[in-house]
């Protein structure tokens, strides 16, 4: 009879347990535009986060960035610190899961002890010194009525899953940042061969001036004024060098060595402008990793309203206790035998509002994280939408700018000329080599500028892809990924 008492108290409670207090979960809404304004060239994509991001970086042609950029993954410490805070995620989502089974523990004690010649109520036969031996084996299951541990579980899991998902996001900006350090670096490569070969010019424009001052055909005032130039040229050469050097020390780091034993040669050979990647605003949701660590978030939030929820109900608990006990060490003789066995309830009555206070609490962090996530999307299309605008801008910035420097050259050209032939004063060459070499030093930084721009659109819609056929109608979402990688 009590046999089937406890097996009806047991059904019961494995059918009560299918009950959970958290809010239904669906994820934030955000209104979102049918197209970038600033994507002229806009047609329907079909990104998908499942894909490989890829090496997005190939895309500028250069061998030693395809060489650099795979030992983020080997040795950049950001990288590893992600990954171990996802591996703790992972450890946190195993702990709340064990309180699904019921706990195990043995204990034995071996105790000699005295009693006072005088405690309470103590009989004349009773030993002054005597044993107290116990083998002891005691398992307790708390029967999830409310959900509270399978909510734990669930805001413990979306918690995993959105580190997973902040690992790739961490991943996608050190790439990126080492493409912007390299292309920088580069960038400043080009324009120190620019203000050398403008150093020589004005070194020649210097003996010139020299000459025609031996000649007395020029004044004092025209060699001062070439010295300078050549003295302007050659502090910008050693300005150009200092800014490559940190350049070259913050990519070492990126790549996990250190600046002391790191070089990368000069190099000028041309960076290729990639193809522009497009998509369309609602791809954003499937493709950055860091609006899926923010809807992440908000599902761990909400999970944890369903643990708030059940701390207001009463805790059941399976108890059993089971071993012997002897004042000897007769432990395995089965008169000496005891043990304990019935459910446990723990009752919240009255906590001066706490309970209330955490449930309050744990809303009002799920709206947080839904503001975040909210605030995360307007981010992505802004950051979207500034890149396509500086591409497009960039590029009509670029043909004027070209069109400068030709005139520019001209009128060097021609000053130069007319001063040689004493129609000019070297006042007219000095202005006129200043606008060249402004015009020339404006063209390689919006060419650097413009590679910049590819690595903040890449960056801005979570990194390249390649889409086969085959796979752009079922797109699956970085959530999706980082499910899988929860598994």
């Amino acid at each position: 009879m009590k046999l089937v008492s406890w097996a009806g108290v047991l059904i019961s409670a494995l059918v009560l347990s299918a009950c959970d207090l958290a809010p239904t979960y669906a994820p934030p809404k955000v209104e979102l535009p049918a197209k970038f304004k600033e994507d002229t060239v806009w047609h329907v994509a079909h990104p998908s986060d499942d894909l490989p991001r890829g090496a997005w970086w190939t895309a500028f042609k250069d061998p030693t960035l395809d060489a650099l950029e795979p030992q983020i993954e080997e040795a950049n410490q950001n990288l590893a610190n992600a990954l171990a805070n996802y591996q703790q995620a992972r450890t946190n989502v195993e702990q709340a899961q064990a309180g699904l089974y019921p706990t195990l523990e043995q204990d034995t004690t071996v105790t000699t002890n005295r009693q006072s010649d005088h405690r309470p109520l103590r009989s004349a036969d009773q030993p002054t010194h005597y044993g107290a031996n116990t083998l002891d084996v005691q398992a307790s299951y708390e029967v999830d009525l409310w959900g509270r541990v399978r909510d734990t579980i669930k805001a413990n899991a979306d918690q995993a899953q959105a580190e997973a998902a902040v690992l790739e996001s961490v991943r996608l900006s050190l790439h990126a940042e080492l493409a912007r350090d390299y292309l920088n670096l580069r960038g400043l490569d080009r324009e120190a061969r620019l203000l050398r070969d403008t150093a020589k010019a004005y070194g020649d424009a210097l003996t010139l001036t020299q000459n025609r001052l031996a000649g007395k055909i020029a004044s004092p005032i025209d060699v001062a004024r070439a010295q300078s130039q050549l003295a302007t040229a050659q502090a910008l050469i050693d300005d150009t060098a200092a800014r490559r050097a940190l350049l070259e020390h913050a990519i070492a780091t990126l790549v996990g060595k250190p600046a002391s034993s790191f070089t990368l040669p000069v190099s000028l050979a041309p960076i290729a402008s990639p193809r522009r990647p497009t998509a369309v605003p609602s791809t954003l949701l499937e493709r950055r990793p860091d609006i899926s660590a923010a809807e992440r978030a908000v599902a761990a939030a909400n999970e944890q309203i369903g643990v708030a929820k059940a701390a207001f109900y009463p805790r059941f608990f399976l108890n059993l206790s089971g071993g012997t006990q002897d004042t000897g060490f007769h432990l395995l003789d089965l008169k000496n035998e005891l043990f304990s066995v019935g459910p446990s309830v723990n009752l919240p009555i009255f906590d001066g509002g706490r309970r209330t206070a955490q449930l309050e609490l744990a809303t009002a962090i799920r709206d947080g994280a839904v503001a975040q996530y909210r605030g995360r999307v307007l981010q992505a299309v802004q950051e979207v939408e500034d890149a396509l605008a500086l591409d497009r801008l960039l590029t009509l910035e670029a043909k004027h700018t070209a069109d400068a420097e030709a005139a520019a050259r001209k009128v060097l050209d021609l000053s130069l000329t007319l001063y040689r032939d004493g129609a000019t004063t070297y006042l007219d060459v000095v202005t006129a080599q200043t606008t060249a070499l402004d015009a020339e030093r404006t063209g390689l930084l919006l060419g650097t500028r413009r590679s910049q721009t590819s690595v903040a659109l890449f960056l801005a819609l979570g990194g390249g892809w390649t889409v086969p056929v085959q796979l752009a109608e079922t797109p699956v979402s970085t959530v999706d990924l980082v499910k899988q990688l929860g598994h």
